[in-house]
């Protein structure tokens, strides 16, 4: 039984450790799953160009998707990625979610909304398996429902409850990703918390539609409650749409024109790293 599936990284609109809301948009950027499952007794997974690399997640992913369709089965499951690892742009995200819809295409099961289990609720196996396996603080849920259904979404990830879709944005993105590493669950909550009052203006933001301002307010909070230099964020101001800090870093996102965009490469080019030209993807996630 075998099944494959691939899901979008996703930028930053509002960063949900400050109040438990969350918001993100989905770029063409991907991470693709292979798995197969067999009549042995565990699953085992590996991220390709990375031998080293934790694999807990998305054998995770398998093992529930089994436990609640399957009949016991073990197997392997393999992800290739675009997206950089601990970047802030949901590599774990959107290696839970083309995981669990291979997982789900290997047993035979209908994903959609007249399925045996709509996209939402995949998203949410792989909400479940980082929380059990302890790669996330809020659940990501914001993240996760980006990656799995497309566009842009609001959600309260206390409740995991999905407060606003937007599928209809079409951004040129920049994205520009350091060297260094940040795991999000390694993040400080505490000083996440000293932004949540202007977390919570941005909630209102996003549900009026000002997302560029919403995520640029979010880069500057979220820059200085995770210590993080604002000088990106400053030299992208003055000419694009909206820039970020996405996730809990390092990478920043920036929105704009495609020229204004080809400018700011060059000046963030300078800060080493690496630059990614994407555009927003409205279509989430899919079985291939």
């Amino acid at each position: 039984m075998k099944g494959c599936a691939r899901a979008p990284g996703a930028g930053t609109i509002l960063n949900a450790l400050a109040n438990g809301y969350g918001s993100a948009f989905a770029i063409d950027i991907y991470t693709t799953a292979e798995v197969v499952l067999q009549d042995v007794e565990k699953v085992t997974g590996e991220i390709e160009g990375a031998p080293n690399a934790d694999t807990t997640l998305i054998e995770k992913c398998v093992e529930i998707v089994v436990d609640r369709f399957g009949d016991g089965e073990g197997g392997r499951v393999l992800t290739r990625s675009e997206i950089p690892i601990a970047s802030g742009l949901k590599s774990s995200s959107a290696a839970a979610n083309a995981t669990v819809l291979a997982s789900l295409s290997a047993l035979s099961v209908e994903v959609g909304e007249n399925g045996e289990i709509t996209m939402l609720d995949a998203a949410l196996i792989g909400v479940q398996a980082a929380r059990e396996v302890g790669v996330t603080i809020t659940g990501a849920f914001d993240d996760s429902s980006a990656s799995m259904i497309g566009g842009l979404t609001l959600t309260n990830n206390n409740k995991d409850e999905l407060l606003k879709h937007e599928e209809s944005i079409e951004w040129d993105v920049l994205v520009w990703t350091p060297e260094e590493k940040a795991y999000s669950a390694e993040a400080d909550v505490d000083r996440c918390s000293f932004v949540s009052g202007v977390a919570d203006i941005i909630v209102e933001m996003v549900k009026d539609g000002r997302y560029l301002e919403a995520m640029t307010v979010n880069g500057l909070a979220f820059c200085a409650a995770l210590e993080y230099s604002v000088d990106p964020i400053l030299e992208a101001l003055p000419t694009v749409d909206g820039v970020s800090l996405s996730g809990t870093g390092p990478s920043m996102t920036a929105v704009g024109s495609e020229d204004i965009l080809k400018e700011l490469e060059n000046v963030w080019e300078i800060r080493g790293g690496n630059v990614i030209h994407a555009k927003t993807q409205m279509g989430g996630a899919s079985i291939i």
